[in-house]
């Protein structure tokens, strides 16, 4: 990957994921969505300055999770490289690379994908604030966030265990993704319609 995904247009961005290659994927686009999605948040942050209390650090920390999920698409990329990489030298009979070095790629291909999850609840919890107190003039926007960061946490938790699976790895790193999921779906509850 020469430049990174962040630095890349949104349509070049997409160009890449459509293409017949193995990355960018899921866990990259998942983590792009979070950055999306925590973008909205500061947005909708900054029009609810007053009339929010604490809207300023709601800002900050939303700024923050938008600056780190990005990076992360960049880390998925590359840990799913280690893995296809790790694949291929067993397969090839490599003898300086065993199933324990497949077993630990997939054990970072499953990391990158939880700390989506993890920001991915975050940047839920504050949409949530947004759509119960933020400026009624952007609750719409701040809903929006809040259904893409929820569906960005369960893709991303998604990944962390079909690596996991794959790699027979941690299983705390499979509970830590569903607890991110659990939280996502909470802070989103508020903006579920009604049951027919």
């Amino acid at each position: 990957m020469a430049v990174p995904y962040g630095d890349l247009g949104l349509g070049d961005f997409l160009d890449l994921v459509a293409k017949r290659q193995p990355a960018p994927g899921g866990g990259a686009v998942a983590a792009v969505s979070v950055s999306s999605a925590a973008s909205l948040v500061a947005m909708a942050g900054r029009y609810s300055t007053g009339c929010l209390d604490g809207a300023e650090e709601l800002v900050d920390e939303a700024e923050r999770l938008r600056v780190r999920a990005v990076c992360l698409a960049d880390d998925d990329a590359t840990a799913y490289g280690e893995v296809i990489a790790a694949h291929a030298s067993v397969r090839q009979g490599d003898g300086t690379v065993g199933r324990a070095d497949v077993r630990a790629a997939l054990t970072r291909a499953a990391e990158v994908p939880l700390e989506v999850a993890e920001l991915g609840a975050a940047t839920a919890r504050l949409a949530a604030l947004l759509v119960a107190d933020g400026k009624r003039d952007i609750r719409g926007d701040a809903a929006t966030a809040l259904l893409l960061a929820e569906a960005s946490t369960l893709a991303a938790a998604h990944l962390v265990a079909v690596n996991v699976e794959a790699g027979g790895g941690d299983h705390d790193l499979l509970r830590r993704a569903t607890q991110s999921a659990v939280s996502a779906r909470q802070s989103a509850a508020s903006v579920r319609p009604p049951a027919a």
